[in-house]
């Protein structure tokens, strides 16, 4: 049996790009939940808060972008053997590099009002009084804010052009590509979880700013990520890129979905629990008690991951139109939703209601504005083409026959 089955070129793995699409649609909740935490660990904190917020967010964040990155590698090594390295560069330069220059000003304008109005319902600025200096910055601190993940696989991008190209020139009879393929067969079993681990858990255990709860922490702030970003989203993503290679690996993740499942949920509750909850204070010392939260940590991070992608293709293969249009949806939405959810909080913070209502509220209620400005501003016009590679046409009610004469 061939290790590089052939696939036709255009074939959408439907499940994977149900994932990707509700990834990023999770960073809604993902946000929106910040701000009912019990502790202030957030710009904007709500009157009601629960412990309930911080299970969600942890659960939510241990997966989501991990899961992100293991199918955009995927997808990356699919789009170059479509266009070549030359159409390749040119495809992610239009549409992951020129939406984090044009949409960095407008979201960052977005987020400084939502500061600035929070910080005048807080008492923290009074009219007439001097505003404090603005922040400076520089390459080290430089704000990507949640467009991050834009930078990031640009960098993931070189990185896989600049490996690849000495095997691509001098493995003419395709000797390293098969050993390659074999290798990916061996590291996809019960084990992956823990072989992905280790050298995430590294990461954690050397980092003497790491904090157990954030799990990865997200490398929002500086030109070079931190290296537990680097470490952990960079070897998913090296994964996705080689499962390419061996599609048929996807059905042996799908089949080790339960037990992934269930590995997920264990680890990440043990690591919650080590963690202590939504707790700030980092794990400085490099301990025997950090190194047992790390892997933990770490393990959970990566069976989730793969629980994710193995259900996602073993339920949601077959087409769907309504997840079809989430998904295409999803990068818009993605983009723009920080400034309206952090809006959002600060208009309903001092509600006396309970905090899963208004969590509910703000999430579905920026979900609805983005929805509706994807569907009115992006899907039909030029800035679909731009963001998903393709622009949808409307639809024009087709004109009624013209009556025969009798």
């Amino acid at each position: 049996m061939s290790l590089t089955p052939s696939h036709p070129a255009d074939q959408r793995l439907h499940g994977l790009d149900a994932l990707r699409g509700f990834a990023l649609l999770l960073g809604i909740v993902l946000h929106a939940s910040l701000s009912f935490f019990p502790a202030q660990t957030w710009i904007v904190h709500d009157v009601s808060t629960s412990i309930g917020a911080a299970w969600l967010f942890f659960a939510i964040h241990l997966f989501r972008m991990t899961a992100f990155f293991l199918i955009a590698g995927l997808f990356a090594h699919m789009l170059l053997g479509r266009q070549g390295w030359l159409g390749f560069v040119k495809d992610r330069l239009i549409r992951i590099g020129s939406p984090l220059v044009v949409f960095w000003v407008p979201v960052m304008a977005g987020i400084i009002v939502a500061l600035v109005w929070n910080a005048h319902a807080s008492g923290l600025i009074t009219p007439g009084t001097e505003p404090p200096p603005p922040p400076t910055y520089d390459w080290t601190n430089f704000p990507l804010t949640h467009l991050w993940f834009l930078w990031v696989l640009l960098i993931f991008y070189a990185a896989v052009l600049i490996l690849r190209a000495p095997p691509a020139l001098l493995d003419r009879n395709g000797g390293w590509a098969r050993v390659t393929d074999r290798l990916t067969g061996a590291l996809i079993g019960p084990w992956t979880p823990l072989l992905l681990a280790l050298p995430l858990a590294f990461a954690f255990w050397s980092d003497p700013d790491w904090i157990a709860f954030f799990a990865v922490p997200t490398p929002d702030e500086g030109l070079v990520p931190n290296p537990s970003a680097l470490v952990g989203f960079g070897t998913t993503f090296g994964l996705g890129f080689l499962l390419d290679r061996r599609r048929d690996l996807l059905a042996r993740i799908a089949g080790w979905s339960p037990a992934f499942l269930l590995l997920a949920v264990g680890s990440g509750t043990a690591g919650y629990m080590m963690a202590g909850g939504p707790n700030l204070t980092p794990m400085a010392e490099p301990t025997v008690e950090k190194a047992v939260t790390a892997i933990i940590i770490a393990i959970a991070i990566h069976a989730s991951a793969l629980a994710a992608m193995g259900l996602c293709l073993k339920f949601l293969s077959a087409p769907g139109s309504v997840r079809r249009y989430l998904s295409d949806s999803s990068y818009w939405v993605y983009v723009v939703h920080l400034p309206l959810v952090m809006l959002a909080q600060v208009w309903v913070q001092d509600w006396s209601i309970a905090w899963w209502i208004k969590l509910g509220a703000v999430s579905l209620g920026v979900l609805a504005i983005c929805l509706v400005t994807y569907e009115l501003l992006v899907r039909h016009s030029f800035l679909g083409g731009w963001l998903n590679g393709r622009r949808i046409p409307w639809k024009r009610q087709a004109r009624p026959a013209p009556a025969l004469a009798e």
